[in-house]
């Protein structure tokens, strides 16, 4: 599994790699991933912060915009930034609309045979990247890995913390704005419905973390922010109430899973840079 080098960057005192390689999880094509080393992988191995972003965006949002490195330098966290579907799939339909297919892979692994054979995000994700991270020998300590999202990719982060491919992978998760029941929501229904052969049944044990949580009888260390400015949150698709109550009634306190209300935020990358370093601390208490 060759990994290529496509640019790198001084940055807080380490350095912001992009990398590319072939994704067999991805039916052979070409994936990239953004990869920031703080100055202490230069000695060491560090932990992993997985940053995974939303609709429309591609591996270079939350490294350009996010607002994570200050922080992550600090704590000598290494984060990773995937891409959010696969590119260049050429299947008929998968550019028609900015919520579903090309930029909108909702980090799943695909069972309608038409995406099937490219749309696995989620073995991407959880199996692929940190396996082309230990064949390329990088200075990462892959037992020590926690989870982040945005939106799309908050309901990715608290998803695959619940219910990924591998149990335990990651020590904690925190996510701006996601998803939070997407089986009850636009979004995530059109998703569904288009990556899985049972659709939104077969995704409410998989791909929505209110119910996953339902289920979760061990601690868990969760972290959400959503703003009540956020015009998505305003019109149904992110529900972050439903993952709440969920939560508590599973027996999961404010000190396992802290759900934050924003006064005024956005959707916007403004509302994730304000509170970057907040839950990049968070993830340095479990990392």
């Amino acid at each position: 599994m060759v990994l290529d080098l496509v640019s790198s960057n001084r940055c807080f005192g380490g350095e912001l790699r992009k990398y590319k390689h072939q994704s067999a999880a991805l039916g052979g094509l070409v994936a990239n991933f953004n990869l920031f080393l703080p100055a202490q992988a230069s000695s060491k191995k560090v932990p992993l912060l997985v940053y995974l972003a939303g609709l429309t965006c591609t591996e270079d949002n939350g490294a350009q915009k996010g607002g994570f490195f200050g922080a992550a330098a600090e704590h000598g966290i290494a984060v990773v930034f995937p891409d959010t579907s696969p590119r260049g799939a050429g299947i008929e339909g998968e550019d028609a609309d900015w919520d579903f297919g090309t930029g909108a892979g909702f980090y799943l692994n695909a069972t309608h045979p038409k995406f099937s054979k490219h749309y696995n995000m989620l073995t991407h994700i959880t199996m692929e990247i940190p396996q082309v991270i230990l064949t390329a020998e990088l200075p990462i300590d892959l037992t020590r890995q926690s989870i982040a999202g945005h939106s799309m990719g908050g309901h990715g982060a608290l998803t695959l913390y619940l219910a990924g491919s591998q149990p335990n992978q990651y020590k904690s998760a925190s996510a701006f704005a996601p998803i939070c029941n997407p089986i009850k929501c636009p979004w995530g229904q059109k998703a569904f419905d288009g990556y899985l052969q049972g659709g939104v049944a077969e995704a409410a044990s998989l791909y929505d973390a209110t119910e996953l949580i339902k289920k979760r009888t061990d601690p868990v260390n969760i972290l959400i922010d959503y703003g009540t400015g956020d015009n998505f949150y305003k019109q149904g698709q992110l529900l972050p109430e439903n993952f709440l109550q969920a939560a508590r009634d599973a027996g999961h306190g404010e000190s396992e899973v802290l759900v934050r209300s924003q006064e005024g935020y956005d959707h916007s990358y403004f509302f994730i840079s304000t509170f970057a370093a907040d839950h990049v601390n968070f993830h340095a208490k479990f990392l």
